[in-house]
C-alpha cells in the first residue's frame, strides 16, 4: 500500500488570536477614495434613517401629532444625529460610530405621553406640544447622568475591570437584544422583506466571489443595490393595487405612499432649540428617563466596542470610552433642547454595516453626517427616502445586526472556553440576558404594565426599563460573576483574557493621536513585546 499524502504540520493548530480584525479593507484611519467614501456614507445614512423614521412613527401619533408634526420630528432627529455623530467622531471616542435614536427610550417616553397630567387636553396639536415640552424637560435634566458619569471618569472605572470574557455577552446582547425589530417587522410584509434579506445576502456574500472583476461594487455597495431593487418592486406592487384591501398594519409596512411625509414636509426648514416651547420639568419623568439613560449607556458601550473591532482599531483605553459617554450625554442634552422625543445612542445597525462593507474609515462617517444635515434641512428630499417601506429597513437589520453580534462573539478567542468557570459565566449571562427581558415584555403585553407595579409610577418605569434591556441584564450578570467568582486563583486572569487588554489599559497616551488607532505595525512602537 502506497503511503498517503504527508500530513500538514499546522493542520490541527488553532487559529491565532488577532487583537485587530483582519480582512478590513479600510481601517479607522485609512480613508477610501472620495467617490467610494460618498457612496458608503450614503449607505450609512440609509441604515440610520430606518430608526429615525420608526421611532417618531410610534411616538408622534400617541402624542396627538399628525403627519406634519411627524415630519418635523424626523427632521429634528436627523439634524441632532448629525451633530452628535460629528462630536463623537471628533471629540468623543473618535471611532467610526453613528449616533442616532435609541429604542431604549421609547418606554419612558410613552409613560410621559400617557401621563394623566395631559389627559384633560382635548386639542391634538396642543396636547402634542405639551407632551413634547415635558419630554424635552425630562431629557435635558436626565442628560446630566451620562455627562457626569462620562466626564468625571466614573465609567472609566467600570471599563478598567472589564475583561474579554465579560465583554462577550455585554457586546453581543447589545445587538442581539434588538431581535424584536428584525424578522417580526419583516413578517408584516413578507413579500417585500424576505426578498430584501435574500438579495442582500446574495449580492454581499455570494456574487463577489463569482464576479471577481467587479467584487468591490457588490461587496461594498450591495445595500444600495438591494434597496433600489426592492423599493422599485414595492412601488410596482403599490401602484398595481396589491394592498388596497389589506389591513392597516400591512399597508403601513408595504406601501410606498403611506408614510404621509412627502406632502407634510417643508421644502426648507432648519430645526432650532426649544422650537416646541419652553420645557416642562417633572421629577418623575426625569428619573424614568435617567433609568433609560443607564441602560442606553451600557448598550452604547457594547456597540462602541463592536465598532472598534469591526473598524480594525486597537483596543480602546477606558478613559476614551468614558470621554465618549460624556459626549453622548451632551447629545442627549441636545435631544432635549431641540425636541427629538428620543435620546441618542450608538447605532448598532451602522456598526454592522462596517462589517458588511469591510470599511471602518472615519471619513465615511463624517460624510454620512453631512447627508443627515442635508436631508434634515431640505425636508422634501429627505421625505422621499423616508417613504421606503419599514419592512425593507427591518430586512437590512436582520443582516447588519448579525455582524454586530459576531463582533461580540469574536472576543471568545481571548478566553479559555474549555474552563467550566468560563462556560458558566457565558451561558448564565446569555440566558438571563434574554430570559429576564422577555419575561418583562410578556408581562407588559398581558397586563398592560410591568412586573414591578407599585403606587410609584416613576419607580415602576425605572425598574421595568432597566430589566427590559438584554444588554443591561447580561452586562450586570457577566461583570459581577467575572469579577467575583474564583477571583483569587492564579489561572483565572488568563482564562478570562485579562492579559490581552491589560497592556493597553496600562498605556497612557494622548489617544487623540492617529497613531494609537493605526494598523498593527505601529503597535511595536508602544508594545515591543508584541
Amino acid at each position: 500500500m502506497s503511503p498517503g499524502p504527508p500530513e500538514k504540520a499546522d493542520e490541527f493548530v488553532p487559529h491565532p488570536v488577532k487583537e485587530q480584525l483582519p480582512g478590513v479593507d479600510f481601517c479607522l484611519t485609512s480613508p477610501p477614495p472620495w467617490h467610494e467614501a460618498i457612496l458608503l456614507a450614503f449607505q450609512h445614512y440609509l441604515v440610520m434613517l430606518g430608526t429615525t423614521v420608526i421611532i417618531p412613527t410610534i411616538l408622534v401619533p400617541l402624542m396627538g401629532g399628525g403627519n406634519e408634526e411627524k415630519a418635523r420630528v424626523i427632521q429634528t432627529l436627523l439634524f441632532v444625529a448629525a451633530i452628535n455623530t460629528l462630536t463623537q467622531v471628533y471629540f468623543g471616542t473618535r471611532l467610526s460610530a453613528v449616533i442616532g435614536g435609541s429604542y431604549t427610550y421609547i418606554l419612558p417616553t410613552i409613560s410621559i405621553i400617557l401621563s394623566r397630567r395631559y389627559a384633560y387636553i382635548i386639542n391634538p396639536h396642543e396636547r402634542f406640544e405639551h407632551t413634547m415640552r415635558a419630554i424635552q424637560g425630562a431629557f435635558i435634566a436626565a442628560s446630566s447622568f451620562q455627562i457626569i458619569v462620562g466626564f468625571c471618569g466614573l465609567w472609566r472605572i467600570f471599563i478598567r475591570f472589564l475583561s474579554p470574557l465579560a465583554a462577550v455577552p455585554f457586546v453581543t446582547l447589545s445587538a442581539l437584544g434588538l431581535f424584536y425589530i428584525g424578522f417580526p417587522s419583516v413578517a408584516n410584509c413578507v413579500e417585500v422583506g424576505l426578498p430584501a434579506i435574500i438579495l442582500l445576502i446574495l449580492f454581499a456574500l455570494y456574487v463577489p466571489h463569482a464576479v471577481s472583476g467587479r467584487r468591490v461594487i457588490f461587496d461594498r455597495f450591495a445595500l444600495l443595490i438591494v434597496v433600489a431593487i426592492v423599493w422599485l418592486y414595492a412601488y410596482i406592487l403599490t401602484v398595481a393595487g396589491a394592498y388596497k384591501n389589506r389591513p392597516p398594519q400591512t399597508q403601513i409596512s408595504c406601501r410606498t405612499n403611506r408614510s404621509g411625509l412627502i406632502g407634510a414636509s417643508p421644502w426648507i426648514r432648519v430645526p432650532y432649540p426649544f422650537q416646541w416651547g419652553s420645557p416642562i420639568f417633572h421629577a418623575g419623568d426625569i428619573f424614568a428617563v435617567m433609568a433609560a439613560s443607564f441602560a442606553s449607556l451600557i448598550e452604547s458601550t457594547g456597540t462602541l466596542i463592536a465598532v472598534s473591532r469591526l473598524s480594525s482599531a486597537t483596543p480602546v483605553p477606558p478613559s476614551i470610552f468614558s470621554r465618549g459617554i460624556g459626549w453622548q450625554g451632551i447629545g442627549i442634552l441636545l435631544d432635549g433642547m431641540f425636541g427629538t422625543a428620543n435620546g441618542s445612542a450608538a447605532s448598532v445597525e451602522n456598526a454592522g454595516l462596517l462589517g458588511l462593507t469591510r470599511v471602518g474609515s472615519r471619513r465615511v462617517i463624517k460624510i454620512s453626517a453631512c447627508f443627515m444635515f442635508f436631508f434634515a434641512i431640505l425636508g422634501k428630499f429627505g421625505a422621499v427616502l423616508a417613504s421606503i417601506p419599514l419592512s425593507i429597513f427591518a430586512a437590512l437589520y436582520c443582516v447588519l445586526i448579525a455582524y454586530a453580534v459576531s463582533a461580540g462573539l469574536g472576543f471568545l478567542q481571548f478566553c479559555n472556553i474549555n474552563s467550566f468557570r468560563t462556560k458558566f459565566i457565558l451561558g448564565f449571562s446569555f440566558f438571563m440576558g434574554l430570559s429576564i427581558p422577555q419575561y418583562f415584555r410578556e408581562y407588559y403585553v398581558v397586563s398592560g404594565y410591568g412586573p414591578v407595579h407599585t403606587r410609584s409610577i416613576t419607580f415602576n418605569d425605572m425598574v421595568n426599563v432597566i430589566f427590559s434591556s438584554p444588554a443591561t441584564v447580561a452586562a450586570i450578570v457577566a461583570y459581577f460573576l467575572d469579577c467575583t467568582l474564583l477571583r483569587g486563583e492564579a489561572s483565572i486572569r488568563r482564562d478570562r483574557g485579562w492579559h490581552w487588554w491589560d497592556k493597553f489599559r496600562s498605556y497612557r497616551t494622548d489617544t487623540r493621536s492617529e497613531e494609537f488607532y493605526a494598523l498593527p505595525y505601529n503597535l511595536n512602537k508602544y508594545f515591543p513585546s508584541l
